[in-house]
Parts: structure tokens; C-alpha cells; sequence
């Protein structure tokens, strides 16, 4: 990490940033020292369950115990997301209460441009984008690590793409067909990429690097002065390392339900 980040302030920025982006579709309630996200009238989303900002404390087993209760009781996904490093008390709490089920995952930011050209063969999607639902259909296929390709069901995406605080790029093979595409989700300076995927046939092709070259265009022509990103792996990580991106901190996943 570079000297120009200073990395306590950045990454206070970053949790700020993790309470304000559900909340544009997201209802969230308190539970002792979390808050718990549960989808709104938008979206069928699932979200998550996150330190409570402003919590400085420590968390113990039963803190986890009780919100993965309270998910449990309304039918949501018993997830919680949070930053080691400024959440370091909660690791310890999360492996008591439910044992070494927890999983930590690269947090890398970038702040300079990408390259000055635009990247071939993504597009930045519009709300009423033919292949809208054909992006979000390929993303899941490639985490289902299948080459089978099918539209999906649009839940809320044209809303927040037309209110800026959704951007989605799809990516495309040498037949135009969609093959791939991640997403953004700005809020003021700061934005995550989310969901960079390619389909396994399509892979090794650049078009992950060109997705997430697109996207981080366009978050930064949209505002952004911070763009982030957690890597599903090390592997991924020294992708992202090599287009420009810097390591900050642990993302930390907590995933019992599908």
C-alpha cells in the first residue's frame, strides 16, 4: 500500500460506506451491537448483518448468537459481513458462537484512472438495456461455475440504475453474445465493485480485467473518489493487484444459509 492512503481514515470511509449502500434497499433494524438488513419493497435482495456504526466495544458469542436468531426468526439469510481491522473483536465472538465458519477475503481500493482508453467487448448498462437481464443471468452463472446461460429475473436493478446508485457492465465474447459483467454501487466519493464474473468457457480472455476496468470508469466518472473491491481469493487478489489495486484491509464473511 502506497503512502498516499492513509489507512485508518480510509478505512472509516469504507464502514461508513458498508452502512449506507443497503440502505437504498434494504430496511434495517438494530440488534444489540449489529444491524441487521432485510430486503425492502424493492428488491428480494438478501442482505446481511453488520457492526452497528459508531459501535466501538467488544462483541462476544452471545451478541452473534442473538442476530443470527433474530435473521433466523424472519426468514433471512443468517450472514454477517464486517472489517477486521476496524472490527477486530468480532472474529473471536463469530468462532465461539457458531465454530471456524467464517472466511476472510482481501480488501483492496484503487483511486488513480485506469487506462485511457475504454476497455473492448463490456458495456455500461442502462435501465432499459436489452441485455440487462442477460448480464445478471451470465454473473450467476459463472459463480455457479456453469456455462449454461440464461436471463434472470430483474429485482429492483433498472431503479437503481436510473437513480445512480447502481452501475452494471456486461461483458461479451467475439460473437456478441454476453458472457460475463460485474457491478457498482456508488455512494457519494466512495463505491464497491461487486460480482465481477466470467462463465468458465470465456474465461482467460481478459474480460474480467475489462469489466472491472469499465466499471471503475465509470464509478470514478460518476463521483467517486474511492473505489474498492474484496477478492474472492488470492488468486483474484493478484489480479486486482495488477490493474492498479491496493491492499487495505480483511473483509470478513460470515455465510450459515444459501
Amino acid at each position: 500500500m502506497t503512502e498516499r492512503f492513509d489507512r485508518a481514515e480510509l478505512l472509516q470511509r469504507l464502514e461508513r460506506y458498508y452502512d449506507t449502500v443497503p440502505r437504498a434497499a434494504a430496511e434495517p433494524e438494530d440488534v444489540g451491537p449489529f444491524t441487521s438488513f432485510r430486503p425492502g419493497p424493492v428488491t428480494k435482495w438478501q442482505f446481511y448483518a453488520r457492526p452497528r456504526l459508531g459501535y466501538d466495544g467488544d462483541f462476544t458469542a452471545d451478541d452473534v448468537r442473538r442476530v443470527l436468531a433474530r435473521r433466523a426468526e424472519q426468514g433471512l439469510a443468517r450472514n454477517v459481513e464486517w472489517v477486521e481491522e476496524v472490527t477486530p473483536t468480532l472474529w473471536a465472538a463469530v468462532a465461539e458462537a457458531v465454530g471456524d465458519k467464517a472466511h476472510r477475503y482481501p480488501l483492496l481500493v484503487r483511486r488513480d484512472l485506469p487506462p485511457s482508453a475504454e476497455p473492448e467487448r463490456v458495456s455500461v448498462m442502462t435501465p432499459d438495456h436489452p441485455d440487462l437481464a442477460a448480464s445478471v443471468g451470465a454473473v450467476h452463472a459463472s459463480f455457479g461455475e456453469t456455462d449454461d446461460l440464461e436471463p434472470a429475473e430483474l429485482t429492483g436493478q433498472p431503479d437503481l440504475i436510473a437513480s445512480g446508485e447502481l452501475i452494471m457492465v456486461a461483458a461479451y465474447d467475439d460473437e456478441g453474445v454476453v458472457v460475463g459483467g460485474g457491478s457498482a454501487s456508488p455512494r457519494g466519493e466512495v463505491c464497491e465493485l461487486m460480482g465481477i464474473g466470467v462463465i468458465p468457457r470465456a474465461r482467460g480472455r481478459g474480460l474480467g480485467t475489462a469489466t472491472t476496468e469499465a466499471l471503475t470508469r465509470a464509478t470514478l466518472r460518476s463521483g467517486a473518489t474511492t473505489v474498492f473491491l474484496s477478492a474472492g481469493s488470492d488468486g483474484a487478489a493478484s489480479i486486482y493487484r495488477r490493474v492498479g489495486f491496493e491492499d487495505v484491509g480483511t473483509a470478513c464473511i460470515l455465510e450459515l444459509d444459501d
